[in-house]
């Protein structure tokens, strides 16, 4: 069994992975990046994102630090402020108060500057007008705190690091499959690596597992999850089988955070199982709080419009695969066909048109029609037409008298023709992980760290709990990534 030898070694290719290898390598450690996929899927979830970036800022002139903006966009785009406290009562608020607060403070109070050190790399972002953004009195109002993403979404992001660690002379070995860690009871010095058939050892000072979460593994969907979860897409990368985080608990780390929970959301009904790049993150359907969403009932079953899309869309699929036959449907009307998405407008979705409510009805493979058509008329009749839409606030335009509310943006459905689009719950990573202490590095179940094991992105838990604010998954990466990789280094 031949060896090599390097200072750092990076487990995983998103951009988590990606962050430490570039932190490692500032700080004066030769390093390798080992991804298990091939080239064309490599990069983790990361490639498959819409690439949003949650990060706290004080308004135009933090924002100016990361983006050129010509003197109209000044004028005519209000990006307002996400102060850090508004990003920790976001944290809180989504995580019922249980995310782990030294983490969390890390992340939110190093989300600026972190985001400042990845564009000093060469990292670009751009203003998410299509997705995070509408025209309110002739401006671009950016709401959720979200401004600005990734160029070139999550597919740009793995273009823009695969270079630039390759310029840095970082090699990533592709088909490079770790199979377990190099550890002789004191420290990890290694790990072993299966590539073409052949195990090898690859020694190093120091380790970082990044390698996502389990959200890929059937298996482990079903023990840890619940029953039902081995029945959903996957969004994303079909090598997120949870290898990294088990190397590390065979080794005696803590498992931690919210095993038991996971960041899902409504997914075209017909997307294939696993997540496929030509189409991205295309296959989500997130408008939903314009409309309405029924199940095989005919009925309504969430308040579409509880809260901006960011703090719902990450729970709600959970709510889809508890209904009937694990489906739903969205229904909107011209009034907002021209607010939706830019994923609505692909060719790859489960979608049906008609000029009447009762024609539409008929088309709603698997729905009750009777009971559709009545839902629609009763939540006509609930809308409150006295009250302004305004789609980039929390309008209080509202229902009255329904079972199911609908707090915000409520509107008739009676301009027609009619849009429906079929949706599933997919997955897209799981909560629970590995535990790991202020300077990512992996803590045993004795709570002290083990020497040369960092660890960060989807497969450390503790932050997230029960649902999930949009953007803060390549937060996460990002802060912790660079985290590890410059406390493995040292």
């Amino acid at each position: 069994m031949s060896s090599e030898n390097y200072d750092v070694v990076v487990v995983g290719a998103g951009n988590a992975a990606m962050c430490a290898a570039m932190a490692a390598q500032e700080n004066g450690a030769k390093v390798v990046i080992l991804e298990r996929a091939p080239e064309e899927e490599a990069g983790g979830n990361s490639r498959y994102t819409a690439g949003a970036l949650r990060f706290a800022h004080n308004g135009l002139q933090d924002i100016m630090t990361l983006v050129e903006l010509t003197d109209d966009e000044k004028a005519n785009n209000d990006f307002g402020t996400y102060t850090t406290d508004q990003f920790f009562d976001d944290m809180f608020r989504v995580t019922q108060y249980r995310t782990d607060p030294e983490l969390c403070e890390i992340l939110v109070t190093k989300s600026f500057e972190t985001t400042k050190w990845m564009h000093s790399k060469g990292i670009r972002f751009m203003p998410m007008y299509g997705r995070q953004a509408f025209k309110v009195d002739g401006k671009m109002k950016f709401w959720g705190g979200l401004a600005l993403e990734f160029w070139g979404g999550g597919p740009g992001l793995w273009e823009m690091e695969s270079k630039i660690v390759r310029a840095l002379g970082i090699p990533i070995k592709f088909e490079h499959r770790v199979t377990g860690l190099l550890y002789d009871e004191q420290k990890v010095y290694g790990v072993k690596v299966k590539h073409k058939g052949k195990v090898t050892e690859i020694h190093a000072k120091s380790v970082v597992l990044a390698s996502g979460g389990f959200e890929s593994n059937s298996d482990w969907r079903t023990r840890y999850l619940g029953p039902g979860w081995d029945l959903v897409k996957v969004r994303g990368t079909r090598h997120n089988m949870g290898e990294g985080i088990k190397m590390a608990l065979d080794i005696g780390a803590m498992p931690y955070g919210n095993w038991s929970g996971c960041h899902a959301v409504g997914w075209d009904l017909n997307a294939p199982e696993f997540g496929d790049l030509a189409v991205g993150d295309n296959f989500q359907k997130h408008s939903y709080p314009l409309g309405i969403m029924v199940n095989s009932t005919g009925k309504r079953f969430v308040d579409e419009g509880a809260d901006f899309r960011n703090y719902t869309y990450a729970k709600y699929g959970k709510v889809i695969l508890t209904q009937p036959g694990q489906f739903a449907w969205q229904i909107f009307d011209q009034k907002v066909v021209h607010l939706l998405r830019d994923e609505y407008r692909i060719k790859q979705m489960t979608k049906v048109t008609d000029d009447t409510i009762e024609g539409l009805a008929k088309k709603l493979e698997g729905v009750n029609a009777a009971e559709f058509v009545k839902t629609v008329k009763d939540y006509n009749a609930a809308v409150m037409d006295d009250v302004r839409f305004n789609p980039a606030v929390l309008d209080g335009r509202g229902t009255k008298g329904l079972a199911v509310p609908k707090t915000n943006w409520a509107n008739k459905l009676d301009k027609p023709p009619y849009e429906a689009y079929a949706i599933t719950c997919g997955v897209t990573f799981t909560f629970g992980g590995l535990r790991i202490n202020n300077d990512g590095q992996v803590v045993d179940t004795d709570l002290q760290p083990i020497p040369g094991l960092y660890a960060a992105g989807e497969l450390v838990g503790g932050l997230f709990y029960f649902n999930y604010a949009g953007g803060t998954g390549l937060m996460n990466g990002s802060v912790f990534g660079k985290i590890a990789g410059a406390s493995a280094a040292r």
